[in-house]
Protein backbone atom coordinates (compact mmCIF):
# COMPACT_ATOMS: atom_id res chain seq x y z
CA UNK A 1 0.00 0.00 0.00
CA UNK A 2 1.18 3.52 -0.76
CA UNK A 3 1.73 5.88 2.12
CA UNK A 4 0.49 9.45 1.85
CA UNK A 5 3.33 10.94 3.79
CA UNK A 6 6.89 10.11 4.70
CA UNK A 7 7.38 8.00 7.84
CA UNK A 8 8.55 9.89 10.92
CA UNK A 9 11.01 8.93 13.60
CA UNK A 10 9.57 11.08 16.34
CA UNK A 11 9.08 9.31 19.64
CA UNK A 12 5.45 8.81 20.54
CA UNK A 13 6.18 10.22 23.99
CA UNK A 14 7.72 13.48 22.74
CA UNK A 15 4.46 15.39 22.39
CA UNK A 16 1.94 14.51 25.12
CA UNK A 17 -1.66 15.58 24.67
CA UNK A 18 -2.38 18.69 26.71
CA UNK A 19 -5.56 20.65 27.18
CA UNK A 20 -3.88 23.71 25.62
CA UNK A 21 -3.05 21.92 22.36
CA UNK A 22 -6.07 21.18 20.22
CA UNK A 23 -6.23 18.14 17.96
CA UNK A 24 -8.78 19.92 15.77
CA UNK A 25 -9.33 23.22 13.98
CA UNK A 26 -12.75 24.85 14.01
CA UNK A 27 -13.86 25.70 10.49
CA UNK A 28 -16.66 28.07 9.61
CA UNK A 29 -19.33 26.72 7.32
CA UNK A 30 -22.81 27.53 6.12
CA UNK A 31 -25.63 25.73 7.87
CA UNK A 32 -28.46 24.02 6.04
CA UNK A 33 -32.04 24.28 7.24
CA UNK A 34 -31.88 20.69 8.53
CA UNK A 35 -28.67 21.37 10.44
CA UNK A 36 -30.11 24.51 12.01
CA UNK A 37 -33.24 22.56 12.97
CA UNK A 38 -31.09 19.92 14.67
CA UNK A 39 -29.27 22.51 16.75
CA UNK A 40 -32.34 24.56 17.63
CA UNK A 41 -35.06 21.95 18.07
CA UNK A 42 -33.33 18.66 18.86
CA UNK A 43 -30.29 19.83 20.83
CA UNK A 44 -32.33 20.74 23.96
CA UNK A 45 -33.37 17.07 24.20
CA UNK A 46 -30.20 15.20 23.26
CA UNK A 47 -27.37 17.73 23.59
CA UNK A 48 -24.89 17.63 26.48
CA UNK A 49 -22.31 20.15 27.73
CA UNK A 50 -19.36 20.18 30.10
CA UNK A 51 -21.50 22.22 32.48
CA UNK A 52 -23.71 19.15 32.96
CA UNK A 53 -20.82 17.61 34.89
CA UNK A 54 -20.16 13.94 35.57
CA UNK A 55 -22.83 11.77 34.00
CA UNK A 56 -24.64 8.78 35.42
CA UNK A 57 -25.12 6.88 32.16
CA UNK A 58 -27.91 4.70 33.49
CA UNK A 59 -29.81 7.80 34.55
CA UNK A 60 -28.91 9.66 31.35
CA UNK A 61 -30.44 7.01 29.08
CA UNK A 62 -33.03 5.72 31.52
CA UNK A 63 -31.70 2.16 31.42
CA UNK A 64 -28.63 -0.01 31.97
CA UNK A 65 -27.07 -0.84 28.59
CA UNK A 66 -23.68 -1.09 26.84
CA UNK A 67 -22.30 2.33 25.92
CA UNK A 68 -20.31 3.25 22.80
CA UNK A 69 -18.57 6.63 22.56
CA UNK A 70 -17.41 8.02 19.22
CA UNK A 71 -14.98 10.93 18.97
CA UNK A 72 -15.18 13.06 15.85
CA UNK A 73 -18.25 11.69 14.08
CA UNK A 74 -18.13 14.24 11.24
CA UNK A 75 -21.57 14.57 9.67
CA UNK A 76 -22.80 11.66 11.78
CA UNK A 77 -23.99 9.26 9.09
CA UNK A 78 -22.21 6.17 10.39
CA UNK A 79 -23.01 6.94 14.04
CA UNK A 80 -26.72 7.31 13.29
CA UNK A 81 -26.64 4.02 11.36
CA UNK A 82 -25.02 2.27 14.32
CA UNK A 83 -27.55 3.69 16.79
CA UNK A 84 -30.44 2.62 14.56
CA UNK A 85 -29.01 -0.87 13.94
CA UNK A 86 -28.26 -1.48 17.63
CA UNK A 87 -31.20 -0.21 19.71
CA UNK A 88 -29.96 -2.32 22.63
CA UNK A 89 -26.83 -0.12 22.88
CA UNK A 90 -26.48 3.50 23.96
CA UNK A 91 -24.27 5.87 21.96
CA UNK A 92 -22.54 9.15 22.81
CA UNK A 93 -21.07 11.22 19.99
CA UNK A 94 -18.47 13.96 20.47
CA UNK A 95 -17.90 16.50 17.68
CA UNK A 96 -16.88 20.17 17.69
CA UNK A 97 -18.21 21.21 14.29
CA UNK A 98 -21.72 22.68 14.41
CA UNK A 99 -22.90 21.51 10.95
CA UNK A 100 -22.09 17.90 11.78
CA UNK A 101 -23.76 18.08 15.18
CA UNK A 102 -26.84 19.67 13.67
CA UNK A 103 -27.01 17.11 10.87
CA UNK A 104 -26.70 14.15 13.24
CA UNK A 105 -29.37 15.50 15.60
CA UNK A 106 -31.78 16.22 12.77
CA UNK A 107 -31.33 12.75 11.28
CA UNK A 108 -31.54 10.97 14.63
CA UNK A 109 -34.78 12.78 15.43
CA UNK A 110 -36.29 11.94 12.05
CA UNK A 111 -35.49 8.27 12.64
CA UNK A 112 -36.98 8.38 16.12
CA UNK A 113 -33.77 7.36 17.89
CA UNK A 114 -33.63 7.65 21.66
CA UNK A 115 -30.31 5.86 22.33
CA UNK A 116 -28.04 8.70 21.20
CA UNK A 117 -26.63 11.75 23.00
CA UNK A 118 -24.22 14.39 21.70
CA UNK A 119 -21.46 16.64 23.02
CA UNK A 120 -20.20 19.63 21.07
CA UNK A 121 -17.07 19.90 23.18
CA UNK A 122 -13.38 19.03 23.31
CA UNK A 123 -13.24 15.23 23.57
CA UNK A 124 -10.44 15.30 26.14
CA UNK A 125 -12.53 17.46 28.46
CA UNK A 126 -15.58 15.22 28.01
CA UNK A 127 -13.59 12.09 28.82
CA UNK A 128 -11.88 13.65 31.81
CA UNK A 129 -14.76 15.59 33.33
CA UNK A 130 -18.03 14.02 32.18
CA UNK A 131 -17.71 10.28 31.66
CA UNK A 132 -17.31 8.01 34.71
CA UNK A 133 -14.42 5.60 35.09
CA UNK A 134 -14.97 2.09 33.70
CA UNK A 135 -18.27 3.14 32.09
CA UNK A 136 -17.63 2.71 28.35
CA UNK A 137 -17.79 -0.56 26.44
CA UNK A 138 -16.23 0.79 23.23
CA UNK A 139 -14.53 4.01 22.25
CA UNK A 140 -14.42 4.70 18.52
CA UNK A 141 -11.96 7.06 16.83
CA UNK A 142 -12.48 6.90 13.08
CA UNK A 143 -10.35 8.94 10.66
CA UNK A 144 -8.99 11.59 13.05
CA UNK A 145 -6.96 14.43 11.57
CA UNK A 146 -3.53 12.87 10.84
CA UNK A 147 -1.63 16.17 11.11
CA UNK A 148 0.95 14.82 8.63
CA UNK A 149 3.58 17.56 9.03
CA UNK A 150 6.12 16.63 11.68
CA UNK A 151 5.87 20.02 13.37
CA UNK A 152 2.15 19.35 13.90
CA UNK A 153 2.47 15.83 15.36
CA UNK A 154 1.92 17.25 18.83
CA UNK A 155 -1.66 17.94 17.72
CA UNK A 156 -2.43 14.29 17.00
CA UNK A 157 -5.07 13.10 19.43
CA UNK A 158 -3.52 9.62 19.74
CA UNK A 159 -0.80 10.13 22.34
CA UNK A 160 0.01 8.19 25.52
CA UNK A 161 -1.90 10.55 27.87
CA UNK A 162 -5.00 10.27 25.65
CA UNK A 163 -4.76 6.48 25.54
CA UNK A 164 -4.32 6.28 29.31
CA UNK A 165 -7.39 8.49 29.78
CA UNK A 166 -9.38 6.26 27.44
CA UNK A 167 -8.29 3.15 29.35
CA UNK A 168 -9.55 4.64 32.61
CA UNK A 169 -12.98 5.22 31.06
CA UNK A 170 -13.24 1.79 29.43
CA UNK A 171 -14.84 -1.00 31.40
CA UNK A 172 -12.64 -4.08 31.88
CA UNK A 173 -12.70 -5.87 28.54
CA UNK A 174 -13.80 -2.67 26.79
CA UNK A 175 -12.33 -1.84 23.40
CA UNK A 176 -10.58 1.08 21.75
CA UNK A 177 -11.26 0.97 18.00
CA UNK A 178 -9.29 3.31 15.73
CA UNK A 179 -9.25 3.65 11.96
CA UNK A 180 -7.23 5.88 9.62
CA UNK A 181 -6.42 6.12 5.93
CA UNK A 182 -2.92 7.49 6.59
CA UNK A 183 -0.43 4.65 6.90
CA UNK A 184 2.14 6.73 8.80
CA UNK A 185 -0.51 7.68 11.36
CA UNK A 186 -1.64 4.04 11.61
CA UNK A 187 1.95 3.05 12.39
CA UNK A 188 2.21 5.91 14.89
CA UNK A 189 -0.99 4.68 16.59
CA UNK A 190 0.45 1.17 16.82
CA UNK A 191 3.66 2.54 18.36
CA UNK A 192 1.69 4.49 20.97
CA UNK A 193 -0.40 1.42 21.84
CA UNK A 194 2.71 -0.75 22.12
CA UNK A 195 3.90 1.56 24.90
CA UNK A 196 0.52 1.93 26.60
CA UNK A 197 0.00 -0.35 29.60
CA UNK A 198 -3.21 -2.27 30.17
CA UNK A 199 -4.18 -2.99 26.56
CA UNK A 200 -4.16 -6.16 24.46
CA UNK A 201 -4.07 -5.99 20.67
CA UNK A 202 -6.92 -8.08 19.24
CA UNK A 203 -5.29 -8.44 15.81
CA UNK A 204 -4.40 -11.96 14.64
CA UNK A 205 -0.72 -12.68 14.11
CA UNK A 206 -1.02 -12.67 10.32
CA UNK A 207 -2.26 -9.05 10.18
CA UNK A 208 -0.93 -7.58 13.45
CA UNK A 209 -0.90 -4.86 14.58
CA UNK A 210 -3.90 -4.20 12.30
CA UNK A 211 -7.19 -6.03 11.87
CA UNK A 212 -9.21 -6.54 8.73
CA UNK A 213 -11.96 -3.98 8.35
CA UNK A 214 -14.72 -5.17 10.74
CA UNK A 215 -18.12 -5.68 9.14
CA UNK A 216 -19.76 -3.83 12.04
CA UNK A 217 -17.98 -0.56 11.20
CA UNK A 218 -20.20 1.31 8.75
CA UNK A 219 -18.54 2.29 5.49
CA UNK A 220 -18.47 6.08 5.44
CA UNK A 221 -18.84 8.26 2.35
CA UNK A 222 -15.33 9.48 3.07
CA UNK A 223 -14.00 5.92 3.06
CA UNK A 224 -15.91 4.96 -0.09
CA UNK A 225 -14.30 7.86 -1.92
CA UNK A 226 -10.90 6.78 -0.62
CA UNK A 227 -11.43 3.23 -1.86
CA UNK A 228 -12.22 4.51 -5.35
CA UNK A 229 -8.97 6.47 -5.27
CA UNK A 230 -7.04 3.41 -4.12
CA UNK A 231 -6.36 4.64 -0.60
CA UNK A 232 -5.77 2.06 2.10
CA UNK A 233 -7.55 2.01 5.46
CA UNK A 234 -6.05 0.61 8.65
CA UNK A 235 -8.16 -0.55 11.61
CA UNK A 236 -6.70 -1.13 15.08
CA UNK A 237 -8.71 -2.66 17.92
CA UNK A 238 -7.32 -2.97 21.44
CA UNK A 239 -9.00 -4.48 24.49
CA UNK A 240 -8.56 -3.17 28.01
CA UNK A 241 -6.83 -5.96 29.88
Amino acid sequence: MTDKTTPDNESVTDAPVRRGIKSYVLRAGRMTAAQERGLKEVWPRWGLTLADGRQDLEQLFGRKAPCVVEIGFGMGKSLVEQAESHPETDFIGIEVHAPGVGKLLDEADKRGLTNLRVYREDALAVLADCLPEASIDTLQLFFPDPWPKKKHHKRRIVQLPFVELVRSRLAPGGKLHMATDWQAYAEFMAEVMAEAPGFVNTAPAETAPFVERPAFRPLTKFEQRGERLGHGVWDLIYRRD
